[in-house]
């Protein structure tokens, strides 16, 4: 394995992940349909938008990278009604984040403890990122079934393409 190699593929795999929420946005008729509230759902698009970015920002941006950000995780989940725009420049914020800091992280550092105990657990630098990568796969699926119902647009936005790997 190629030193950074598995830092370029995290960074890899969370960017085409950021690019498909970003589609999902873009995809919503109006600023409105993002916060539709749908029976038997416990978060509209919109909240799961600035859930992913604020998590993504708190974890790699600040505790990684030293970027400063500062994580209000109740206002993640109590705001409502923010336009397409700022979920857009939240998402383009947190994909800048990404693939700024998970490249350069040395590769002592993915096998050292993060640095942060998460849940009440210590966990390997690699290991965590790689459940925040999952965690961010698993709301961009939410996200994409909030928009198709509540707009009741089954279009897809090529989520998870392969096809955005970069393999030849």
């Amino acid at each position: 394995m190629t030193t950074n190699s598995t830092q370029a593929l995290l960074a890899t795999l969370m960017s085409r992940e950021l690019r498909a929420l970003r589609r999902e946005v873009e995809r919503y008729p109006d600023d409105e349909a993002p916060w539709r509230e749908l029976p038997g759902v416990s978060n509209a698009g919109g909240t799961l938008v600035l859930h992913l970015a604020g998590n993504l920002q708190h974890y790699v941006g600040a505790r990684l990278g030293d970027t400063g950000y500062r994580r209000d995780r109740p206002a993640e989940f109590a705001r409502r009604g923010v336009p397409r725009a700022e979920l857009l420049a939240e998402i383009d914020r947190t994909q800048d984040v990404v693939e700024r800091v998970l490249p350069s992280l040395p590769d002592e550092r993915l096998d050292a403890p993060y640095p942060e105990t998460v849940a009440g657990r210590t966990m390997i630098t690699r290991d965590f990122l790689v459940h925040l990568l999952s965690h961010l796969a698993y709301h961009l699926g939410q996200v994409d079934y909030h928009r198709r119902i509540a707009t009741a647009d089954a279009a897809t936005v090529d989520a998870i393409a392969v096809s955005e790997l970069g393999v030849p």
